[in-house]
C-alpha cells in the first residue's frame, strides 16, 4: 500500500471553480440537437490521400480547398524533413511519401525548401519503395509502380467458403470493408487519370517499375510468412488463368456485399478508406460521377472535411456517440441540475441510434444473438461498437440511477445481452466481433500493418466488465464476468500494467482495467490491483501530470518510457488510482493540481499530442474531444469523492 497524506489536499474553492468553468465550455461545443462531435484528426496520409483522390478522378480543381489542406500539411511536416504518424513524432515512410505526392500535386514547387527536405529525408532512409502496403496500391493505381510491388489480392476470395483458411469474415471489419473494393481494383488494375501527370520518381533510389514486394514486416513470423510469399508467387501466375465468369462472378459477389452496407453518405464502414476505394471500384467499373452509389459515397467524403480560414484537413471518421456518450459521463460527474439535464438530452439524442434489428458482419460468427449495439459513427449499422455500446449503458444507467426513470431500460438490456453474447472464448471482448482469432492471417504480405484482425483487447473487457458490473453483476453471479475477470488477471503485465489498444497505452489500458476490476468487487488489496497503483504512481512526471507515447506500441517494449505530459492521459490515470481507493493518495493531489495549472483561460485544456489509437505502430489519432471532457471528469469525481466518508467510486467508468 502506498503512503498516504491525509491532510494533503486540493483548495476546494479553487477546484470548485476550475469545475464550474470547465462545464460551462463543455456545454458550449453542445450541437443543437444535443449531442457532441469533436475533430478527429489522425496523420497527414488522408488529408493528402484526398487530394490524390480528387486527381485521379480528374475532378475539377478546388484551388481554395487545396491550398488549405497544402498548408495543413507543411505545417505538420517534422523537423526531420518527413511527416510522422504522431504529433512530434519520429519520420513514417509512407505518410511522407504520400504528403510529398500530394503537396506535388497541389502544386508545390520540387525546389522548395520544404519539399528539397522531404525529398533528401525519403532519399536517405531508403526512398519510396520501403513503403507500406496500403501506399503500394495507391502508387500502382497511379502506375508510379507496377502491380508486382503489390500482394495478389485475387477477387475471387469473395467466393471463398467459410471453412477456407482466408475469409472475408475471418478479418476485422476495418480491413474487410477496405479490402472488398481494393481487390476488385486490383482485378481491373484501373490507371489514374492524372490530368497534370505528376509523378514522384524522384522519390526512388531505383527505377520506379523494378520495385516488387515488401519484404517480412517485423512483426511477422518467418515461416508463415514465407509459406504465404510462396503462395502468392503461385498466384501472380496462375490468377490470368482463372475463368472470366469466375472473376465476373466475384465480382458481382464484392458489389453485392458493398451495396448492402453503403450506408448512404456515411459510407461503407463509415471510414474514409473504404468510402474512397469504393468511389474508384465504381470509376473502374465505368460508372459515371452520377451513378448513386458513387455519387453519394463521394459526397460522404467531402462530409469528413475540416475546413477553416487558414488549413484543411479530412478526418479518417467521425465520432458522434462516442463523444456523446463520454461527455455525458462528464457532464453526470459535474453535476448540477441543467448540467444533468443537458446530459440526458445527449442519451435521448443517443437512444434511437442504438440497432436493434439489422444482423451485421458480428453475426457471422453469432447467428443467435439479437442486435443491440451502437455504432461509433452517426450511422454505421453493419458494424456496431462493444466499447461504444457499454459506455452509453453505463451512462444511462447512471441517469436511471439518479432519477428512477424507466425509460432507458429496453435500451440498456438490449445493449447488456448484445454485449454477452459476443464475448469470445478466452473470456475477452473485442471492438467489433467475436472470436477474431485467426492470429496467423497478420503474416499475410498485405498484412504488414499487423492490424488484420479484432482480437479481444485488455481495454475492450475492462469496459464490457465495467458495464456488468454497474449493472450489478459480479464473479459470482455471471460466467461472463468470472471469465472476463480471469482473462484479466492473464494479461496483466509482469510491471502491474494493462495493454490499451484503443487508446495509449498502458495508461489507457490500466486506467480501463482498474475501473472494472473496483466496480467488479475485486478487494482493493488483490496484488493484481495494488501493482497495477505501484506502476501508475512509478510513471507520473515530475510536473505531475501522465504522459505515453506512441513508441509504446513497438515490438520489443520493455517497459514505460518518459513522455511529456497530457491533460487526457493524466485524466486516465487519476480515474484508475481513484477507483482503486487511492483518493488521499498525493499522486492524486499532484495530478489534479497538474489539471488545474494547465487550464486554460477559456476553461479547457490544449493538447497537441495524440493519445488514441487506431493501428499500433502505424495509425494513430487526436480526438479533440478528450482534453475537453477527460479532464473535467477527474476533477469532479475528485470533488464527489472528497465529499464522502466511503471515498467509494460506485460507477462503472
Amino acid at each position: 500500500m502506498l503512503s498516504r497524506d491525509h491532510g494533503v489536499a486540493v483548495d476546494p474553492v479553487a477546484l470548485e471553480n476550475s469545475i464550474s468553468k470547465a462545464t460551462e465550455a463543455l456545454l458550449g461545443y453542445r450541437q443543437s440537437d444535443g449531442h457532441w462531435v469533436f475533430e478527429l484528426e489522425a496523420d497527414s496520409t488522408i488529408p493528402a490521400e484526398y487530394v490524390l483522390l480528387r486527381h485521379y478522378l480528374a475532378e475539377p480543381v478546388d484551388a481554395a480547398l487545396e491550398a488549405k489542406i497544402a498548408s495543413y500539411l507543411r505545417r505538420v511536416q517534422g523537423s526531420h524533413g518527413g511527416w510522422p504518424l504522431v504529433h512530434d513524432g519520429p519520420f513514417d515512410m509512407s505518410a511522407s511519401v504520400k504528403s510529398y505526392f500530394a503537396l506535388k500535386m497541389i502544386g508545390d514547387s520540387v525546389d522548395a525548401p520544404h519539399m528539397v527536405r522531404a525529398r533528401e529525408t525519403i532519399r536517405s532512409r531508403g526512398g519510396a519503395s520501403t513503403c507500406n502496403v496500403f501506399t503500394r496500391f495507391l502508387l500502382a493505381l497511379y502506375g508510379v509502380v507496377t502491380w508486382r510491388a503489390t500482394p495478389v489480392l485475387p477477387i475471387e476470395i469473395m467466393l471463398l467458403p467459410m471453412w477456407s483458411p482466408f475469409h472475408i469474415n475471418k478479418i476485422s471489419y476495418w480491413a474487410r470493408t477496405t479490402m472488398v473494393p481494393l481487390m476488385v481494383l486490383a482485378a481491373l488494375k484501373p490507371r489514374a487519370k492524372n490530368p497534370k501527370g505528376i509523378g514522384i520518381d524522384e522519390l526512388f533510389l531505383e527505377d520506379p517499375k523494378s520495385v516488387r514486394m515488401a519484404p517480412k514486416a517485423p512483426h511477422q513470423s518467418a515461416s508463415w510468412f514465407y509459406l504465404f510469399r510462396s503462395l502468392d508467387a503461385v498466384l501472380r501466375v496462375v490468377e490470368p488463368m482463372f475463368p472470366n465468369r469466375l472473376r465476373q462472378r466475384a465480382i458481382d459477389a464484392a458489389l453485392a456485399f458493398t451495396e448492402e452496407r453503403l450506408n448512404g453518405e456515411d459510407g461503407m464502414g463509415a471510414i474514409y478508406p473504404p468510402m474512397a476505394n469504393i468511389v474508384m471500384m465504381y470509376e473502374a467499373l465505368g460508372k459515371d460521377e452520377n451513378f448513386p452509389p458513387r455519387a453519394i459515397t463521394r459526397r460522404g467524403i467531402d462530409k469528413l472535411l475540416v475546413i477553416g480560414d487558414e488549413e484543411a484537413y479530412c478526418q479518417p471518421c467521425v465520432s458522434p456517440v462516442w463523444d456523446t456518450a463520454l461527455t455525458c459521463h462528464a457532464l453526470q460527474e459535474a453535476g448540477g441540475d441543467d448540467t444533468f439535464a443537458k446530459a440526458k438530452q445527449g442519451l435521448d439524442w443517443l437512444k434511437p441510434r442504438q440497432v436493434l434489428e439489422l444482423k451485421g458482419d458480428w453475426a457471422v460468427k453469432a447467428p443467435d444473438v439479437r442486435p443491440g449495439g451502437w455504432a461509433f459513427q452517426y450511422n454505421n449499422d453493419h458494424y456496431p461498437d462493444l466499447d461504444d455500446t457499454a459506455v452509453v449503458v453505463m451512462a444511462m444507467d447512471r441517469v436511471r440511477r439518479h432519477t428512477g426513470t424507466r425509460e432507458y431500460d429496453e435500451a440498456i438490456a438490449r445493449g447488456r445481452e448484445w454485449i454477452e453474447g459476443l464475448q469470445s472464448r478466452d473470456g475477452g471482448w473485442a471492438a467489433f466481433d467475436a472470436n477474431n482469432l485467426e492470429y496467423y492471417l497478420n503474416n499475410i504480405p498485405f498484412s504488414d500493418h499487423g492490424a488484420l484482425l479484432d482480437p479481444p483487447t485488455e481495454d475492450v473487457t475492462a469496459r464490457c466488465i465495467s458495464m456488468l458490473g454497474q449493472l450489478g453483476e459480479t464473479a459470482e453471479s455471471s460466467k461472463a464476468m468470472a471469465d472476463g475477470i480471469a482473462y484479466l488477471r492473464r494479461t496483466q503485465l509482469p510491471e502491474g500494467s494493462w495493454y490499451g489498444r484503443w487508446g495509449l497505452n498502458y495508461v489507457y489500458g490500466t486506467w480501463s482495467v482498474l475501473c472494472a476490476l473496483n466496480v467488479a468487487g475485486i478487494d482493493r488489496n488483490d496484488p493484481m490491483i495494488r501493482k497495477a497503483v505501484e506502476w501508475l504512481a512509478s510513471v507520473q512526471n515530475q510536473d505531475g501530470g501522465w504522459g505515453e507515447d506512441a513508441v509504446s506500441y513497438r515490438l520489443d517494449y520493455k517497459g514505460y518510457e518518459v513522455a511529456p505530459s497530457t491533460s487526457s492521459q493524466t485524466a486516465w490515470a487519476l480515474l484508475a488510482l481513484m477507483a482503486a481507493g487511492e483518493v488521499e493518495n498525493p499522486a492524486v493531489v499532484r495530478g489534479v493540481e497538474y489539471l488545474k495549472a494547465t487550464q486554460t483561460e477559456k476553461g479547457l485544456w490544449d493538447e497537441q499530442r495524440y493519445t488514441a489509437t487506431g493501428f499500433p505502430r502505424v495509425f494513430y489519432l487526436r480526438y479533440h474531444g478528450y482534453s475537453k471532457f477527460f479532464p473535467l471528469w477527474a476533477l469532479a469525481r475528485y470533488r464527489n469523492l472528497r465529499s464522502t466518508n466511503s471515498r467509494v467510486v460506485g460507477v462503472g467508468m
